[in-house]
């Protein structure tokens, strides 16, 4: 199992969202606050919009420039608040192509393509 995986979020119709085909994924949504969070995390990213690398793991790793914390489930979700940011964001059921269960905690750092 991997403990490190990477996401090409871009913008669609002004909404983030991600594509991974190897999990059956096609213009994923990226909703309810999640969104924000990725809105701070690209502000250095030139074009962001266009695409970008989000790597994240349930583990600390080298360079991770953001952490969330788990804070309950909802509508087969979870929602997880984001202590730098201030911002809780709810993360869909997507979450399982990835993770068997919710992880307690998230990692992610930010990356130009």
């Amino acid at each position: 199992m991997n403990s490190l995986f990477v996401i090409a979020p871009y913008k669609y119709e002004g909404m983030w969202v991600f594509d991974d085909p190897k999990v059956g994924l096609l213009r994923e949504p990226i909703v309810t606050g999640i969104d924000l969070m990725i809105d701070r995390l690209t502000e250095n990213i030139p074009n962001a919009a266009a695409g970008f690398r989000l790597i994240f793991s349930p583990t600390p790793f080298p360079g991770h420039t953001a952490k969330l914390q788990w804070t309950r489930e909802e509508y087969g979700g979870n929602w997880y608040y984001s202590p730098q940011f201030a911002i809780e964001g709810w993360l869909c059921p997507a979450l399982f192509k990835y993770f068997a269960e919710a992880p307690k905690e998230l990692y992610a750092q930010a990356l130009p393509k």
